[in-house]
């Protein structure tokens, strides 16, 4: 068994997450702010990559007391698991993801991470290893089932949810578009990576729900299993 993991992002009209130069800008606004502190603090875990702390530096904490307090009801800690997928254990042992918040976190790591790197981020997260070059996501997920991870929240950044669009392990994608033009050929999409070729590898999806939100739209989309064409 693997966790059900859905995807949340916001992206420009034009399908950017951010400028060229990955400086982020706000693209949706408080309405859908609120929406995703409310998910976050109704996962189990919530993962980025490597390049998202690099270039973010998240603390991926629940902001909204009411949201908090909700969790600590429910005897949860404050945050939920929080994930780093860094094959080669690039996190700074001063990133806010490992400092700011209560709660645990992980840090997944290839093989060919470097063991004092390791050992060093070891002192704040658990550190899972698996996979020869990169980290190993179905292991990972297999893995997290363990920790009594079952909801999945992934926020990016695009060479992460590439990944695990390829292997399968998607089931929801929450989209919300907003109502501006950020241009760029380099700027980043929602899904990057090395993308699909051939069409009968694309991904399909099932649109669930569309609806109005702030000065954009949200689309929630379910990931069609087994259907090719």
């Amino acid at each position: 068994m693997r966790p059900f993991v859905f995807v949340n992002l916001a992206m420009s009209a034009d399908g950017k997450l951010s400028t060229i130069e990955r400086r982020q800008i706000k693209i949706s606004g408080n309405d859908d702010f609120s929406r995703v502190d409310m998910i976050k603090s109704d996962a189990d875990a919530i993962m980025v990559g490597i390049g998202t702390v690099l270039a973010d530096n998240p603390s991926l904490t629940v902001k909204s007391p009411d949201n908090i307090a909700k969790r600590k009801n429910k005897g949860l800690d404050q945050n939920p698991l929080r994930i780093v997928i860094d094959s080669n254990a690039k996190t700074p042992p001063d990133a806010d993801i490992l400092h700011k918040g209560e709660g645990p976190r992980i840090i997944a790591v290839s093989d060919k991470a470097p063991q004092e790197k390791i050992e060093a981020l070891n002192e704040y997260a658990d550190i899972f290893v698996g996979g020869e070059e990169k980290v190993d996501l179905e292991t990972l997920m297999e893995a997290l089932s363990e920790y009594g991870v079952k909801t999945l929240m992934v926020e990016g950044g695009g060479t992460l949810i590439w990944s695990l669009f390829k292997s399968g392990l998607v089931d929801e994608i929450y989209t919300c578009v907003g109502n501006c033009i950020i241009g760029g050929e380099n700027a980043p999409t929602p899904v990057d990576g090395e993308g699909f070729i051939k069409e009968d590898e694309f991904p399909k999806l099932e649109l669930l729900s569309l609806k109005k939100i702030d000065d954009g739209a949200l689309m929630r989309w379910k990931v069609v299993k087994d259907k090719k064409h």
